[in-house]
């Protein structure tokens, strides 16, 4: 008897010492065969921490899991920056005898935590889900048949983000802290799923309307699968949003275009209450105490093809009766709620919804609101509405508490309409409506004075329905803040001719407003005092007949500050005033300071009211004469508040509908690493083109002109092209300063002295404002004064060839070069120079990836080679070569940082130099120079048409690059989202054990 005990003992210690080595034995194995299968089936980066990787046989027997850390899935192009899935772990199921005995493992389960899924959908319907290598596709790793069998039951996910971005549809959905679990078998094509989770509805928007945000949710349903017709049925499915639940039973079926929709959905033991909580602000941790009473009932069905043709037939109604509801310590109540919505298409044609709200009563406190809304469909939009109410104030916040705010004061509202929009038959409803504020009264706790004295009185009528009949009175607005009073009024006639008469007189301290009511990340303060009377029509402004209208009067202002997100710099405004008249906005007075950079400006402005009223935007002119001392570029033309940060340069979108005309003065402009001093010039802004005409500057030694527009039409494709007229620069100061001299003239490097031009110079800039060198076409013509090259590879290389001279330095004469850019390629036509005491001739290109081809030919007298030489000639009968120049001739190749330097006749020199004077001792004629001209240049077209299909690959990648930040700046609301779901995704913490307690 104990000797089988001890054998059972022993067999089972052997098999938990199996159960614990296995899984280390046969890690590398299972890691191979999942590398191997992710290259053979996944068209994307998928990354994982190796030193993440764990095996186990006990957390799931009989399976075994593997559990990776940091696991993730990156697109490629055109998503390369979107990472499809992280997690901070990752685990998979694996059936562990397929593992060990079998050629094809079997996934059994997945589960990810703390991590995100970002599924993408672009404008022409391609995904970054789509990842997987095409079954017909003949690529190398999407031949080798996949090794894995799929018997997935069950797939689970915590603490997970999950972001739906569908630019085809319009659909944009972010869900976070989402806990859910699957259970199922997925091996089959019918099978029933269980569901169930949930997390939070962080936002889901529809054609750029949010509907829902910030909502709790869960789910937990039995799908019956049908994956043969694509058919997802539900039964009594049970879903929360805060604490509203409803159930949906039905089915959902994916057929090849649209979506089959056959649901009803209803409310599952809701409470008045539990509408309350989808209601924004009021689901809190303060809810649970709320006290409600009161019945609500929820339902509706959506039956019919959703598709890009179709939309389906649906109903939804909500009716509320008798429900209350107090905040805990708040003596007022809300009561007497009545509700009565439905919306109803039972033809599946949206052109056809009704929505009819019956009723609508309730009462804050003794304070009753009531009103109805009927709309009959959204072709004829015939209506019939009515709004009434007496509101106090104070009373109300006793009952919707705003936190740091009192308010006070009577609100009444009485309202009506009734009949139908047609805006081509010029019909509105007929309107009745009056609403009133008075005695009104804010304070906010941030700041110790009120707003007093705040009145609204207002009249909307209509009783004709017709759209002249139109007529908005608001005949007194005003309030006083710390003595100083603001009062205005507002009438405007006739919809069709928009007549209207509007006054405004008094003053505002900006920051005590914004102390009243604060706005995040702004920061604003300053008086402003208008007086300013207008009375007109729009018709008579869209036919410009301003000698109908009236504007008069002036503002000022003095000591304004503004400041926020996206001007960190600040604005500041020391002084400024200006007069009014209908024709135009005279500015008297303007002293500023714009970030750091002071400013100064008069001059008009003139359209103004088209400008401010058009529909379209009618365009703004002006004529402004700008002046300042010191002008700083650069911090307006980073994402930061300042270059030193090193970022990049943007660029800078220009206005389509503005027409100015500056006169512009500075004594100091910073731009990028330049320093541009005395500056004037006049620039025109017109249709997003900026202009420069006869600007000029001193900068870099000289003088600088210029002449040439920039261009922002097409922001992913900024243009520009300028004639530039500079005088006496320094070659070296050039050469630190412009990325185009560095590229096409490197030798500049090494060159003292200075130069002059005139060039013509256009292209693209990227998105970083700087020019994209592939782009570049251009020609001109240098001149350059007494100059010397010192310290030059090439020279060096050239004297290391002859040894006709022992020195890198080479002083030059002045002379000119007539230079071309062409497709991103600097052109030197032949140009002749001395070459210490020999005459010479220079010709080549350099290319914008730093590649340079030169020919550089010389005439060196004979007699310069040495005693060799002329050991030669004496041996050589017949002919008198003393007065003979010998062409010398030299490639230079490769880089300028790495220059290849050779004959161009490919000989050494003596034998080229033995060669050469034979020749001509036997009379023989001789064409070296021609020859070796000839072979170059066509070297030179071979090598032009080879940069030529750079550059197009170039401008190609700075196009996608431009693509790429537009994109971003379009996904800037989209990442706002995904910061707020990384805080709700990080690792939640883990609880960590207690000591125990003394004894």
């Amino acid at each position: 008897m104990k000797k089988a005990i001890y054998i059972l003992f022993a067999i089972f210690a052997l098999v938990i010492v199996a159960l614990i080595t296995v899984p280390m034995l046969f890690k590398d194995k299972i890691l191979a065969k999942v590398d191997k299968e992710i290259a053979a089936s996944v068209n994307a980066q998928v990354f994982y921490d190796y030193d993440q990787v764990s095996l186990s046989v006990f957390r799931r027997f009989p399976n075994i899991s593997a559990t990776i850390g940091d696991f993730g899935i990156v697109g490629n192009p055109p998503f390369e920056r979107d990472t499809l899935v992280q997690a901070g772990k990752f685990q998979v199921d694996l059936n562990l005898f397929s593992v060990l005995f079998a050629d094809n493992p079997e996934l059994t389960g997945i589960h990810l935590e703390d991590g995100t899924i970002f599924v993408k959908v672009l404008a022409d319907g391609s995904a970054n889900y789509d990842i997987m290598y095409p079954s017909e596709e003949e690529d190398v790793t999407a031949d080798e048949p996949s090794e894995f069998q799929i018997g997935i039951k069950q797939i689970e996910v915590k603490n997970l983000g999950f972001i739906y971005d569908d630019r085809e549809m319009g659909f944009f959905m972010a869900l976070g802290g989402m806990d859910l679990a699957g259970n199922g078998d997925f091996t089959l094509d019918v099978y029933d799923l269980s569901v169930s989770g949930g997390g939070d509805l962080v936002r889901l928007d529809y054609e750029d309307v949010n509907y829902l945000s910030k909502k709790k949710i869960s789910i937990d349903t039995d799908i019956k699968v049908d994956l043969e017709n694509m058919i997802f049925g539900l039964t009594q499915a049970k879903a929360t949003l805060n604490d509203f639940a409803f159930g949906l039973d039905g089915s959902i079926g994916l057929p090849e275009e649209g979506i089959a929709l056959d649901l009803t959905f209803f409310g599952d033991d809701n409470s008045f209450k539990s509408i309350l909580s989808l209601v924004p602000g009021m689901y809190t941790s303060s809810f649970d105490g709320l006290k409600t009473s009161g019945e609500m009932d929820f339902k509706g069905f959506v039956k019919g093809m959703y598709s890009e043709e179709t939309f389906p037939a649906f109903q939804l109604g909500l009716q509320v009766n008798d429900g209350m509801f107090q905040y805990p310590d708040l003596p007022r109540p809300v009561q007497g709620v009545n509700i009565d919505l439905l919306v109803d298409n039972p033809s599946g044609n949206l052109d056809l919804t009704e929505i009819n709200l019956s009723a609508f009563d309730l009462h804050f406190g003794d304070q009753p609101v009531s009103g109805r809304f009927y709309l009959k469909d959204l072709i004829s939009y015939e209506m019939d509405g009515q709004l009434v109410g007496q509101l106090d104030l104070a009373e109300l916040t006793s009952i919707f508490p705003v936190e740091g705010m009192e308010l006070r004061g009577n609100l009444a509202i009485d309202a009506k309409a009734k009949g139908r929009y047609d805006s081509l038959a010029r019909i509105i409803p007929a309107i009745d409506a009056k609403i009133n504020l008075a005695n009104g009264f804010v304070k906010s706790a941030e700041y110790p004075a009120p707003i007093e004295r705040l009145t609204v009185n207002s009249v909307i009528t209509n009783s004709s329905g017709r759209m002249n009949d139109f007529l908005v009175d608001i005949s007194g607005f005003g309030f006083e803040l710390e003595g100083e009073p603001i009062s205005g009024n507002l009438k405007i006639q006739d919809l069709d001719r928009l007549n209207w008469d509007f006054s405004v007189h008094g003053g505002l301290d900006l920051g005590k407003l914004i102390a009243i009511f604060p706005m995040d990340d702004v920061i604003m303060e300053g008086k402003i005092k208008a007086d300013i009377d207008s009375e007109g029509s729009y018709a008579d402004v869209e036919a410009g007949r301003y000698d109908r209208l009236t504007a008069s009067g002036d503002m000022q202002v003095a000591d304004f500050y503004y400041a926020d997100l996206d001007i960190p710099q600040g604005i500041r405004i020391h002084e400024a005033a200006a007069d009014f008249s209908p024709n135009e906005i005279k500015l008297i007075t303007f002293d500023a300071r714009l970030g750091e950079s002071p400013v100064t400006a008069t001059g008009s402005l003139s359209n103004y009211m088209n400008y401010l009223l058009a529909d379209s935007g009618g365009v703004l002119r002006g004529n402004l004469a700008i002046k300042s001392s010191k002008f700083n570029v650069n911090e307006w033309m980073t994402a930061s508040e300042s270059n030193t940060s090193g970022e990049a340069m943007q660029v800078i979108e220009l206005p389509r509908n503005v027409d100015f005309t500056m006169d512009v003065e500075a004594t100091e402009i910073l731009y990028d690493n330049l320093v541009l001093n005395n500056s004037k010039g006049t620039m025109t802004l017109n249709d997003g083109i900026l202009s420069f005409r006869n600007f000029g500057t001193q900068t870099l030694g000289g003088q600088l002109g210029f002449t040439g527009t920039y261009n922002s039409q097409d922001i992913k494709n900024p243009l520009f092209d300028f004639t530039f007229d500079v005088a006496s620069l320094s070659i070296q100061e050039a050469f630190k300063a412009f990325n185009t001299v560095k590229t096409f003239a490197p030798i500049a490097e090494h060159i003292t002295g200075n130069f002059t031009t005139n060039f013509a110079l256009s292209g693209v800039l990227g998105q970083d404002m700087m020019p994209v060198l592939s782009s570049l076409d251009g020609q001109g013509l240098l001149k350059l004064a007494e100059t010397a090259i010192r310290d030059s590879q090439l020279i060096r290389g050239i004297t290391s060839i002859t040894k006709l001279n022992n020195t890198a330095t080479l002083n030059l004469r002045p002379f000119n070069i007539q230079a071309v850019i062409e497709d991103g390629m600097l052109k030197i036509p032949p140009f002749d120079l001395r070459l210490w005491d020999y005459q010479a001739q220079v010709q080549g290109s350099t290319g914008f990836d730093g590649s340079i081809n030169y020919l550089v030919s010389m005439q060196v007298p004979v007699e310069k080679f040495g005693s060799q030489v002329n050991s030669l000639i004496a041996g050589l009968t017949g002919a008198d070569l003393s007065s003979t120049s010998i062409p010398l001739a030299f490639n230079i190749g490769g880089t300028y940082g790495d220059p290849s330097i050779s004959l161009a006749s490919g000989d050494n020199l003596d034998s080229y130099v033995t060669n050469f004077l034979k020749s001509r001792a036997s009379s023989a004629t001789v064409n070296v120079q021609e020859d070796l001209t000839a072979q170059f240049k066509a070297r030179e077209d071979s090598l032009r048409l080879e940069i030529k299909q750079k550059a197009e690959v170039a401008k190609d990648s700075v196009r996608i690059e431009a693509e790429r930040m537009v994109e971003e700046t379009t996904n800037k609301a989209k990442d706002e989202v995904k910061n707020v779901l990384r805080n709700l995704t990080r690792p939640r913490p883990q609880p960590q054990p207690q000591p125990d307690p003394k004894p």
